[in-house]
C-alpha cells in the first residue's frame, strides 16, 4: 500500500483457516497447497466440523483491527473461501485439477453434500462477520474452483450456499466482493447471488461481462497478470483497454484478473497504479 499507492488493501488470511479454526485438521504442504487429513466422505465427517465461534478467530480479529489503525484512510477488505472451493479440498484432501471425488458426492450423496456446505456457508458467514465488525470496509468471497462446474450445477450445488453468505451480509452495511477463477459462464448466475461487485477474471473482456452480470452491479478485474512481464508500451495498451471495457459497468475496480505473479517487477506494479490514476482522474 505505502510503496505502490493503491486504494485498498486486503487481508488474505488462508482460504483454509476457518476450516481449521473449525476443528479440521489441515497441513499447508509446500509446493502443494493445504492438505486435509481425513477427507470428508460421509455425514459423520460433517458433524466433525464444528460450528465457527468468533472466539475461534480471534486472531483475525485481531490483525484486522491492527491493520485498520495501520493503514488509516485506506480500506482493507476482507477475504474468505467460498462454500464449494472450502468443500472442494475437504472432499478431495487437497488441490484437485479435476474434482472428481467431489463431482462424485455432488451427484451421487447429494444430502451429504449439502449438509457440507450448509455447514460451511455458516462458519464461513461467521468469519466475514468477524472481520465486518473488526473493521474492514468490504469483503471478498472468492470461489478458486467454481470455474470446473456448469452454469446448471452452480446453480443447484453452489449457488444458494454462496447466496447465504452473500445476502447474510446485507446488514453489515459495506460492499460485498464476488470472485471466481474461469467463470465466465457463470457471470450472471454469480451476479444474481448477493454481490454488489463481482470479479472477473482476464479471459473475458469486461463489457461483455457486465452484458452477462447485469447492469447493475460494478465490475472488478481484469489485467491478465502476464501481461506485467511484457514491454511497457504493452502493459499501457493493455491496462488502458481494460479501463475502456469496464466503462461499460456502473462501477469499475481496477484490479489483475487473478493474483500477482511472485516473479513480477514491483516497479511495473507502481508504473500500473500511477496509469490507472492518471487516466481515472481524466
Amino acid at each position: 500500500v505505502r510503496r505502490h499507492g493503491v486504494d485498498a488493501a486486503i487481508l488474505f488470511s488462508d482460504i483454509v483457516v476457518p476450516v481449521a479454526a473449525a476443528g479440521v485438521g489441515v497441513d499447508i504442504v509446500a509446493g502443494t497447497g493445504p492438505v486435509v487429513a481425513d477427507p470428508i466422505a460421509t455425514l459423520d465427517d460433517v458433524r466433525r466440523i464444528n460450528e465457527l465461534a468468533p472466539t475461534d478467530v480471534s486472531y483475525v480479529d485481531e490483525a484486522v483491527r491492527l491493520l485498520v489503525k495501520e493503514l488509516g484512510a485506506t480500506p482493507l477488505i476482507g477475504f474468505a473461501g467460498a462454500p464449494f472451493t472450502l468443500a472442494s479440498y475437504l472432499v478431495e484432501g487437497g488441490p484437485s485439477r479435476n474434482h472428481t471425488k467431489t463431482k462424485a458426492m455432488m451427484y451421487g450423496a447429494p444430502e451429504v453434500w449439502q449438509a457440507l456446505c450448509s455447514r460451511l456457508a455458516a462458519n464461513t458467514l461467521a468469519f466475514l462477520r468477524v472481520q465486518a465488525e473488526a473493521g474492514v470496509s468490504a469483503v471478498q468471497l472468492f470461489d478458486s474452483w467454481a470455474g470446473a462446474l456448469s452454469e446448471a450445477d452452480y446453480r443447484e450445488y453452489v449457488m444458494p450456499h454462496s447466496t447465504t453468505v452473500l445476502r447474510g451480509l446485507a446488514d453489515a452495511g459495506i460492499p460485498r466482493i464476488h470472485f471466481g477463477v474461469g467463470t465466465a459462464e457463470l457471470l450472471g448466475a454469480m451476479g444474481e447471488a448477493g454481490a454488489d461487485v463481482v470479479g472477473v477474471d482476464w479471459r473475458t473482456p469486461l463489457d461483455v461481462a457486465t452484458t452477462r452480470i447485469g447492469p447493475d452491479r460494478a465490475v472488478q478485474g481484469n489485467l491478465d497478470p502476464a501481461v506485467l512481464f511484457a514491454p511497457w508500451e504493452v502493459v499501457e495498451r493493455e491496462v488502458r483497454r481494460v479501463l475502456a471495457e469496464g466503462r461499460a459497468a456502473p462501477g469499475h475496480v481496477f484490479n489483475l484478473g487473478h493474483g500477482v505473479l511472485p516473479e513480477t517487477d514491483p516497479e511495473v506494479l507502481t508504473r500500473v497504479v500511477a496509469l490507472v490514476h492518471e487516466v481515472s482522474a481524466r
